[in-house]
């Protein structure tokens, strides 16, 4: 804010300091000539003001005018000490006597005689600064903490609550901190539904985890006809990282499949390719470090079974390597249901060389040990394939023998499917893996639904 001027002193004499009148021209003293003028200093010194303050007012001094004085809102440089029109340092002036602020200059007051202030603004002189950049009336926030929005947004989230207690949250290890109760992972159960087509997987109730995988998809042949695709795969529980194979080879198998059959390859070709494709896949995972072989060197490679199911409008193709199973079971349950596939496991090679009965072979605890699979250290990679025109509807059952070990003959798995199963397959599926669990689910539990023929409206990718 402005303030009032105060009352000048007389001058005084520059030589002898003797008071005089402001129209002499000389000292009536010692006879100094009041009209010379002293010569400027050189040094001008200026100080830089980075707070908001009240500029200190002048002292009087000897021939000094009234001069303005301010209080200062931005940042700026005052002028240090200059003298005045009669020689006498003004703290705070300039060369002419004013105190810039911000960069603008006080109006001089006049020589050797008090004045009114002037209105017109000084030119610049030394001992101001202008070249100092105008600085922003606000200035930007910091940049907020990444590790403190991410805390923010955990804390956002909502806690998980406990599928056992309903009452405790779950911690980050997947545990409840009320009863205990470790969490379903996300492939202990999962389910999918594609069209006419459906899966659904389970840990069963004596497994840590979930080895099985699945991939189902639909997509046109170059007829525009539609195509339907499963693919089922079981996890070999005595290799390392049984999850991992079984994943990668339902997800290379599909997806080779999608691709192959849209530019014209035959089904059966197709269903070849696709196995060997996840063969590779799962070959890949044996490439670890070295020293992962020498800290368990008991392990196998990744290993694991397949079976896959192609339906078309008119052809009903299957592939498969190792024990997992494909049924036929007709719409019209007054006609055979039938096992598409022949198992590479001891019990099937007994059975095929006469040496046991197929009661007595699957009864042995050798039944179960697979004669072919998927990893780098199969014997031989024989993938089977083959093919069917069956003159009805029905569904293709592609299961894990987590579900035929309860209903090992085709008559058994006809008499648990139920009959919409071609209209409801997720239902179909949920229900086919109930029965093995309320079996007994000794092992991981997979099957997919498809039915035969592929309708139109099927077709599509997924």
């Amino acid at each position: 804010m402005s303030q009032m001027p105060r009352q000048a002193a007389l001058p005084t004499c520059p030589s002898c300091a003797e008071p005089f009148d402001a129209g002499d021209r000389f000292c009536g003293a010692c006879g100094y000539d009041l009209s010379a003028v002293p010569p400027r200093p050189d040094d001008h010194p200026t100080l830089t003001m980075t707070v908001s303050a009240q500029s200190p007012p002048a002292q009087p001094a000897p021939a000094q005018s009234p001069s303005a004085q301010g209080t200062t809102h931005r940042t700026g440089t005052v002028g240090a000490e200059a003298p005045g029109a009669n020689g006498a340092a003004v703290p705070g002036a300039g060369a002419n006597g004013a105190a810039g602020v911000s960069g603008v200059p006080l109006p001089p007051p006049a020589a050797a005689a008090p004045a009114a202030p002037r209105t017109a603004p000084a030119a610049p002189v030394a001992g101001v600064r202008f070249d100092r950049p105008s600085e922003p009336d606000e200035y930007a926030l910091q940049a907020p903490d990444p590790r403190v929005a991410a805390e923010a947004a955990a804390v956002a989230e909502p806690a998980k609550v406990c599928v056992a207690c309903r009452a405790g949250r779950v911690d980050d290890d997947g545990y409840c901190e009320n009863c205990g109760h470790a969490q379903p992972r996300e492939r202990d159960h999962m389910e999918a539904e594609s069209g006419p087509i459906a899966a659904v997987s389970d840990r069963g109730l004596r497994h840590h985890r979930n080895e099985d995988s699945f991939g189902l998809g639909r997509t046109a042949l170059p007829d525009g006809s539609p195509a339907l695709v499963a693919i089922v795969c079981d996890g070999v529980s005595s290799a390392t990282r049984p999850d991992d194979a079984s994943l990668a080879a339902a997800k290379a198998a599909s997806e080779s499949l999608l691709a192959a059959l849209p530019l014209g390859a035959h089904p059966q070709q197709a269903m070849h390719e696709a196995i060997v494709a996840a063969s590779h896949a799962v070959n890949a995972l044996a490439d670890e470090p070295a020293t992962a072989r020498e800290q368990a060197p008991h392990q196998n490679s990744p290993a694991c079974t397949l079976v896959g199911s192609v339906v078309t409008a008119g052809l009903l193709v299957v592939g498969w390597v190792g024990d997992s199973r494909a049924y036929w079971v007709p719409a019209d349950r007054s006609s055979p249901p039938a096992r598409l596939t022949e198992d590479d496991s001891w019990a099937a090679q007994m059975v095929a060389a006469g040496l046991m009965s197929e009661a007595e072979a699957y009864a042995d605890e050798r039944a179960h040990a697979i004669t072919g699979w998927l990893g780098a250290d199969a014997y031989e990679l024989e993938p089977h394939t083959a093919s069917f025109k069956p003159d009805r509807p029905g569904v293709v059952v592609v299961c894990t023998d987590g579900l035929w070990n309860y209903a090992e003959a085709a008559e058994e798995m006809a008499e648990i499917l139920p009959p919409d199963a071609a209209v409801r397959p997720l239902h179909s599926a949920r229900v086919l893996v109930g029965h093995a669990l309320d079996g007994g689910g000794h092992d991981n539990v997979t099957v997919a639904l498809v039915p035969f023929p592929a309708a139109v409206q099927g077709a599509g990718s997924a």
